[in-house]
């Protein structure tokens, strides 16, 4: 058994089957883990101002390179303080070619007790600016 990769609230959270808070269980909390620090702003936590992640700062921010790359840098700084067992591989952050509102992080980690490579996609929402519509205006769709 690998209990030693630890046991949590699952997210979100929700009851089970025997009327009890939902648990999740090694791999599945790691996965957990690390949304809930990626879906936490900074600040947003009164007795932990520090936990979560800045990609928040990116939601008015155009969808360009830059704001793919502080995404990226984000997301790595965040897992690397917040979440210990972990080791961060890589972190691409790309517009959504579909949803011009939205990235998409590809996040490649190390359980560093097992060894076990995964990878998890996470959907960052912006809210676009004016002018900015992304993929409607080089189709000629409305948007709907």
């Amino acid at each position: 058994m690998r209990d030693f990769l630890g046991t949590g609230w699952a997210f979100p959270i929700h009851i089970d089957a025997h009327g009890r808070i939902a648990l999740a269980r090694q791999e599945r909390d790691i996965e957990e883990a690390i949304r809930l620090i990626l879906l936490t702003p900074k600040g947003q936590r009164v007795m932990r101002p520090e936990f979560g992640c800045q990609i928040h700062e990116l939601l008015f921010a155009p969808n360009n390179a830059t704001t793919c790359g502080l995404a990226a840098y984000y997301v790595e700084e965040a897992l690397g303080m917040w979440e210990p067992r972990i080791r961060v591989i890589s972190v691409e952050a790309r517009p959504d070619p579909v949803e011009p509102g939205r990235l998409l992080i590809d996040i490649e980690y190390e359980i560093k007790a097992t060894h076990d490579r995964r990878s998890l996609v996470f959907p960052f929402y912006r809210i676009p600016g004016e002018g900015e519509s992304g993929l409607v205006e080089a189709t000629g769709q409305r948007e709907g």
